[in-house]
């Protein structure tokens, strides 16, 4: 009965010293992501960043002959250059928008004409659309003075949104100059990338699994976030230009249609169809109405030079992730969410295609 007893008590030690190091795993696990957690929206943002502008630096790198340091500084400073002041100019823009709105609606100068009768037989809302339409005829105050407990609460979400947004830009910021950091050091992250994956995945698929995730986040954030970007940018810039009323609140708005690869001309269109109303046909609006529609469809150009490099990823993947990043995350998630999403859904049809040699199935991708 003695060795019994004592290989018991051998085997109870063992277990408590294994449930001992495991809880103090954990413990230095869970304070860790605690100490991490307020700046983990920032380091994803950061390493997306880096991840897609590398090969540029690579290739600077190459011709100018600079350290990679110097480089990195180049590129985040041209990056801060080429989207700070458009976006400034775009929000400033916004902002007198509003305001502009804020003064008709006070000064009650605009008259909007009486509905017709038939409006009051629609089915439904015809007569409370009637009603509150006919009192709008007679003055926007009375509508105002009536509709204010719901506009206070349309106003908290407003500003909630532009709150949001702020903040979203400046933790873009940051996240640009951290990029450029990480790109200074990019062959040693590199290195490290491929050791991680070959501790998760492996000696013969870490390198592989390494090589896929670079290739999604390069193929989203350049295929779908990089051309929302960049059809925002061009289009907002001539609504400015042009003295278009929210100019900057439209941009936005194209820039979201972008991510959620919806079509830029359902916003260009009717302000094309509005300029034309307000300016008649002349030279100018004409020119506008060219530059803005072209504009508006040059994601069908850049979309097969950009989102067709690297892998090929389903757009119900980028909507949906797009839209639950925002629903999660707010603003902030609207740009991260289709990345993790796609890379997730990237890594998961590989550990599907690597089944057994009996596996007949294909990806769906």
């Amino acid at each position: 009965m003695q060795p019994s007893f004592k290989f018991d008590s051998t085997l109870s030690r063992g277990l408590l010293d294994v449930l001992i190091k495991a809880g103090l795993i954990a413990a230095l696990v869970i304070f860790s992501f605690q100490v991490f957690e307020p700046f983990k929206e920032l380091m994803i943002w950061s390493v997306i960043l880096a991840v897609t502008l590398y090969p540029l630096q690579c290739w600077l790198k190459t011709r100018t002959g600079l350290k990679d340091g110097y480089v990195a500084t180049l590129i985040v400073l041209f990056v801060l250059l080429v989207l700070i002041a458009p976006i400034y100019l775009l929000a400033i823009n916004a902002g007198d928008s509003i305001d502009k709105v804020v003064a008709l609606l006070k000064s009650d100068t605009l008259s909007i004409p009486p509905p017709p009768e038939s409006v009051a037989a629609w089915p439904l809302i015809g007569p409370r659309l009637y009603e509150v339409w006919l009192k709008a005829s007679g003055g926007l105050s009375d509508v105002a003075q009536h509709l204010l407990p719901y506009l206070k609460g349309s106003g908290r979400v407003l500003l909630g949104a532009a709150a949001s947004a702020g903040g979203a830009f400046l933790l873009f910021i940051s996240a640009v100059i951290i990029s450029g950091i990480i790109m200074a050091f990019g062959e040693t992250g590199t290195r490290a990338a491929e050791r991680i994956a070959n501790r998760v995945a492996g000696a013969d698929r870490g390198k592989s699994m390494a090589v896929l995730c670079t290739a999604t986040i390069r193929a989203v954030a350049q295929g779908v976030i990089g051309i929302a970007f960049i059809q925002m940018l061009l289009i907002g810039v001539g609504f400015v230009v042009k003295g278009v009323p929210g100019a900057g609140i439209l941009a936005v708005a194209i820039l979201i249609l972008g991510i959620a690869q919806a079509p830029a001309t359902l916003i260009t269109i009717p302000v094309i169809a509005y300029v034309f109303s307000t300016e008649g046909f002349t030279a100018a609006t004409i020119a506008f109405a060219i530059y803005s529609f072209v504009a508006g469809l040059s994601d069908n150009v850049l979309k097969p030079l950009l989102l067709g490099r690297g892998v090929d990823v389903p757009m119900p993947v980028v909507l949906i992730g797009a839209i639950g990043g925002m629903v999660v995350k707010g603003i902030i998630g609207l740009f991260i969410g289709p990345v993790i999403l796609a890379v997730a859904y990237n890594l998961f049809w590989q550990w599907v295609d690597q089944q057994g040699p009996d596996s007949t199935s294909e990806s769906p991708k």
